[in-house]
């Protein structure tokens, strides 16, 4: 395919804007970048998509999500607002998730994939809990994946708050869900060793996942100091930090992701750096948890790898980049915090370099020759001069996720003209609401 009469913004290292730019891709990757008369001359016969003037960029990429939470939006449990993070657990999430069957996992899948095409938001890195229906619960995610023609990493949500059986159910699944990828791999596929967070594992679980986990090539995927009721429970179980707690029980490494990171020190950042964890932000959970913001300075200054996610909210990348953006400014009183292109490093550069660890033979995050054919175009015809340079600015400032008319996955067309080809968006919504509805009603019980 041959898409023509398009904007290139390429982003990349040396990031370019190709004015008529035309994008050839073969397969899954771009062969070809160049002017559409050059390209449609040198391939005439190839079929061409059309961008009519569009700008063609980069898909998006999550660092961090739970498919599992899309029954969430619009619950409003009994009794009086949660006062506290852990009280947000305890009356929501942990009530959701307890209540998710089979086919919740399989409906609450679906309509965040359908989310993250209409958003142009193509590789995903997803942590799942529902803990009565744990065995095989990734196989069902996988397989929606599969069929809605994006690609995400999965993994389980090991936690002792429902006891050890279910604890050692989790360790299994993940454990089997990585040796099912290693026997029969799949291009969209991938996955991670899931924990909840220090708060809910106990030494011996840790010991357990770590050991699990041996021989499989795989890191682990946990939320840590989000709260800080995870540092003022690691303190009382082991006398040390969480970081440093999970560091001495093997968690952590370049494998390793760590979501959010708010309450930890500069020694804790230190341990970061010198492991090569990953650490994932994600500004609008954090905001509407009010657990704080996340150090992202500091740990880049401390030379920690940091990439963004979303936490569970909308697959809408943009809006995650736009909070990221003005929340930092807000948090320090300072104008300077968090400048755009930092945000776009964030987004694209580091969530592609964080994608290698799934993925490490394909290019994302950016357009060029031998990369994966990850595209989004996008209806935004600016009203002052737009630049390779100040491209960040104007999407942080001028475009909204609603202007995204196409999306294109490993050369696979998911969405064109903001319609999807490759799920039945208003049939899987109308069932999920009915599971919603059914799974609300049980919750409140």
């Amino acid at each position: 395919m041959l898409i023509t009469n398009a904007k290139v913004a390429t982003l990349g290292i040396a990031p370019q804007l190709i004015e008529n730019g035309a994008i050839l891709i073969q397969a899954d990757k771009i062969v070809a970048l160049g002017d559409t008369a050059t390209l449609t001359a040198e391939y005439p016969e190839e079929e061409r998509l059309d961008a009519q003037g569009q700008l063609a960029l980069p898909a998006s990429l999550c660092g961090h999500t739970h498919f599992y939470g899309a029954f969430a939006r619009g619950w409003a449990f009994p009794g009086p607002a949660p006062t506290r993070f852990g009280e947000i657990l305890e009356r929501l999430w942990w009530r959701l998730d307890k209540q998710l069957t089979p086919a919740d996992v399989r409906a609450s899948a679906q309509v965040c994939l359908a989310d993250a095409i209409r958003h142009g938001t193509t590789t995903l890195i997803d942590h799942h809990a529902s803990p009565n229906a744990i065995a095989g619960s990734l196989d069902i995610i996988a397989e929606e994946v599969v069929n809605s023609g994006v690609r995400a990493a999965l993994c389980y949500e090991v936690t002792d708050r429902d006891g050890p059986e279910r604890s050692q159910a989790g360790i299994v699944e993940n454990a089997r869900f990585l040796r099912r990828l290693r026997a029969e791999p799949h291009p969209q596929l991938a996955a991670s060793f899931g924990l909840h967070a220090s708060l809910t594992l106990s030494r011996e679980t840790l010991a357990a996942a770590v050991q699990a986990a041996e021989g499989l090539e795989t890191g682990f995927h946990i939320h840590a100091a989000e709260g800080v009721e995870d540092v003022t429970d690691s303190l009382a179980k082991s006398g040390q930090r969480v970081i440093h707690r999970l560091h001495a029980a093997g968690i952590l490494g370049p494998r390793t992701i760590v979501a959010h990171a708010i309450h930890i020190d500069e020694r804790e950042m230190e341990v970061l750096a010198a492991t090569n964890t990953w650490v994932t932000h994600q500004p609008r959970s954090n905001m509407n948890n009010a657990v704080g913001t996340g150090p992202v300075a500091e740990l880049l200054a401390k030379g920690v790898k940091v990439a963004l996610g979303n936490d569970g909210f909308s697959n809408n990348m943009f809006a995650e980049m736009k909070t990221a953006y003005l929340v930092h400014k807000l948090a320090q009183h300072d104008p300077r915090a968090m400048p755009g292109d930092l945000v776009f490093q964030l987004a694209y550069a580091a969530n592609a370099e964080l994608s290698r660890l799934f993925w490490p033979t394909q290019q994302l995050g950016e357009l060029r020759p031998g990369a994966l054919a990850d595209i989004i175009l996008v209806d935004y015809h600016p009203t002052t001069p737009l630049t390779a340079g100040n491209l960040p600015w104007h999407f942080l400032f001028g475009y909204e996720a609603s202007m995204i008319t196409a999306t294109i996955s490993a050369g696979r067309v998911l969405m064109r003209n903001r319609r999807l080809l490759t799920l039945d968006e208003e049939a899987l919504t109308a069932h999920a609401r009915e599971l919603a509805a059914a799974l609300w009603e049980r919750a409140g019980e």
